[in-house]
Formats: C-alpha cells, sequence, structure tokens
C-alpha cells in the first residue's frame, strides 16, 4: 500500500477558508466547495466497487471487529464518513483461479461478511437492494450496503447459484473477471467466445429477468458489444476507466461508451493508476526497479470528463476499487478522498447538477429502473435451469 495522506479538506463543504483579505484563489477554491457541497446535498456519493470484504479474507480471517479505528487498508468507517460516502457497492469476490462449489462458497463467504459488517455497526451501514434503500439510508444517516459479485466464476455455471445470489440481494454480476468464464470473454484473456457463448446470451437475459445488473468490467471489447446486443436493461461498468486515455484492456473503448446513452447505462471511474496514467502502466507492466510515476486526482478528473464528453452527464458515475489494489492517485489513497476529485472537478466548472449526477444520482437512476424486476421476479419461469 502507499503511504496514506489525509485527503479531507481542513475546510467543511460550503465554507471559505478564514482570512481576513481572501485571495482569488481562496475565493476559487470557496466557490469549488460550496459547488461541491450543493452536490453532495443533491445526492448521495454511491461506489460501484470497493474490495474491503476480501481484504478482511484475507488479512483478518473475515473478522467484522475493530473497523472503527484507523486501519492500514484503504477503507474505514471514519474515512467513508470523511469521504462523504452514502452508498457503496461491496464486491463479494473470490479469484477465479478458484473455481466450482470453492468459488460459489468462497462468493457466499463474502456475501456474509457484508452482512455480519451491517450487523455490527448498525448506526453506519444497513443493507440495501433498491434504489428507496439508498435514500432511506441516507435519510437516516447511514450507509447503503448493496452487494455486486465480481466474475461469473463464482456462479460454477449455475443459473441456481445465480438465483439465489439474487435472494441474498446481490444487485449486480460482473461478467468475468482476469480469466474467461465457459460463456464470455475477458478483456485480459485469449478470447474464445467471440464475446459471448450461446448459454451468455441466455445468461444476459436471466440477469435482465433478475433484475440484477449486467457489469461489464473486467470484459472483453467484444463481450460488451454482445451483451448490449442482448440486454433489456441499462448495464454499468462498476469499476473501468476509458481506453482512450488510457490504453489498457480493462478500460472502455469509445465505440462501446458511446453505446451507453441508448442502453442507460453507467460507466464508473476507477481510480486505480494503471489504468488512469499510461506512464504508471509503463511503469507497473516493466521491471519496476525506479519509482513509481506520479498520478494525480487531475488525471482521474480527464478520464471522467472524457467518459462524460462520449457517453453523455447522465452515464458516468464513480467506482474506486480501493482495497482492490496497492496503489491509488495522490489525494485518493482512501475512500476519505472522493471530494478531492469532486473539488477538481468543481473548479474546471462543473455545476451542483452535474457533479451531484457523476456522484449517485445516475446510478440511482439504473437502480430504479431495474428495482421492480428485482423485487418481483419468479425463481422458478426460466428457461435457463441448469
Amino acid at each position: 500500500m502507499t503511504a496514506r495522506t489525509d485527503s479531507s479538506s481542513a475546510v467543511p463543504f460550503g465554507t471559505a477558508p478564514s482570512s481576513s483579505a481572501p485571495s482569488s484563489a481562496d475565493a476559487s477554491r470557496a466557490d469549488a466547495l460550496t459547488t461541491v457541497g450543493a452536490a453532495l446535498d443533491l445526492a448521495p456519493l454511491i461506489d460501484g466497487h470497493n474490495d474491503w470484504a476480501w481484504e478482511c479474507r484475507e488479512n483478518r480471517d473475515y473478522s467484522v471487529e475493530g473497523l472503527d479505528g484507523a486501519l492500514a487498508t484503504d477503507t474505514d468507517i471514519d474515512r467513508l464518513r470523511a469521504g462523504r460516502v452514502g452508498g457503496q457497492f461491496w464486491s463479494v469476490y473470490v479469484e477465479d483461479t478458484l473455481d466450482g462449489a470453492d468459488a460459489v462458497q468462497g462468493t457466499l463467504e463474502q456475501v456474509d461478511w457484508v452482512y455480519r459488517l451491517a450487523a455490527r455497526y448498525p448506526q453506519t451501514f444497513v443493507i440495501a437492494t433498491s434504489a428507496a434503500d439508498v435514500e432511506a439510508a441516507r435519510a437516516s444517516g447511514r450507509i447503503a450496503s448493496l452487494l455486486g459479485a465480481e466474475g461469473a466464476h463464482s456462479l460454477n455455471d449455475s443459473p441456481a447459484v445465480l438465483r439465489m445470489l439474487a435472494r441474498l440481494g446481490v444487485r449486480y454480476l460482473t461478467l468475468t473477471h482476469v480469466h474467461n468464464t465457459s460463456w464470455a470473454d475477458s478483456g485480459t484473456d485469449e478470447p474464445v467466445h467471440n464475446g459471448l457463448s450461446p448459454r451468455g446470451v441466455e445468461y444476459i437475459r436471466e440477469l435482465n429477468r433478475l433484475g440484477m445488473l449486467v457489469d461489464l468490467s473486467h470484459v472483453s471489447p467484444a463481450t460488451a458489444h454482445a451483451a448490449l446486443d442482448v440486454t433489456s436493461a441499462p448495464v454499468i461498468f462498476s469499476h473501468s476507466s476509458c481506453s482512450a486515455v488510457t490504453a489498457d484492456p480493462r478500460n472502455v473503448p469509445d465505440d462501446v461508451l458511446g453505446r451507453l446513452a441508448d442502453n442507460g447505462g453507467v460507466l464508473m471511474v476507477t481510480f486505480v493508476p494503471q489504468f488512469v496514467s499510461a506512464e504508471y502502466a509503463g511503469w507497473f507492466g516493466g521491471d519496476r526497479s525506479t519509482p513509481a510515476p506520479r498520478v494525480t486526482v487531475a488525471q482521474v478528473a480527464d478520464h471522467v470528463e472524457h467518459a462524460r464528453d462520449v457517453a453523455g452527464i447522465r452515464h458516468i458515475g464513480l467506482g474506486g476499487d480501493f482495497d482492490g489494489t496497492d496503489e491509488f492517485p495522490e489525494g485518493l489513497e482512501g475512500v476519505d478522498g472522493y471530494p478531492a476529485l469532486l473539488l477538481e472537478l468543481a473548479r474546471r466548472g462543473w455545476t451542483a447538477a452535474e457533479l451531484a449526477a457523476l456522484a449517485g444520482a445516475n446510478v440511482l437512476r439504473v437502480l430504479r429502473a431495474t428495482d421492480a424486476a428485482f423485487a418481483g421476479h419468479d425463481v422458478e419461469l426460466t428457461r435457463l435451469t441448469r
């Protein structure tokens, strides 16, 4: 992990720095702070992907004790509050080197950890499965805890497992992780399905029927196009950035981004340095014998603005991937860093309404569009049974 800094502002949002004769820079900062504060009054900040559950599996034996103190992780309760996080999709993830029943078991253990987190800190977290739940959590001053399964290897190619994950409240499925599944191609593996196999097409239809979001992070462009051809519901990219800014197989090309306007979906921009900075990506893929190149909040903002320009303001969000990688850009080293990114965008002229759309309003819209199916699906009436 990188050394941590306090990326929360010393000045509360909406208040000017104390000075008898504020400079023009102070006045500009005060205006930007006011804009950010107004944005977070309009919509909760909802992040698309956080691997705290996996971090606690690997290093805490799944314990939920002591998470309200200072931790050597990207996430803790104090920093979630400082970051103004109102909703979090917790990734219920296991490595795709696990397969079969082991992958299913590991995923269920991750789901259990999130439920135990909410039970242990009921004044801070509450399980959420819908937009209405997110809004109720916000009204009660708690962080809405949503679930997303990362990689269809977690299903053991069982539609029954998928349906039971839906019953447990899992709201999205990432179709692949770093390797292909038996029915979908990953962006970081050799293609074998030309995107989706016929069975993969049926899985997309089943996800739509269940009201589970199709998450296209990690998939190949061919898989993304195939899923967009089939889906009847908005998709998300829970934690991806833009290929046109940084060429990386984990990022999303413009021809895919441009389809989100018709689909209604959302790209949730990630903060992972090798997806944000071409210079860092080159260092990361090399021998790493030299110091890591500097990666900044401004570079993340460049990805946000490119996604906005290509897909539209209604089709962008945030998916930091905290506790999913070792290093993050300066000022975004932990979950307290979101306001620094919003402040950078406000300085670039973003309005409060535009920042609210990015922060959470867009993904709330996607949830609302799929909530009825998620709440009302029948587990038996389906073509995909085995």
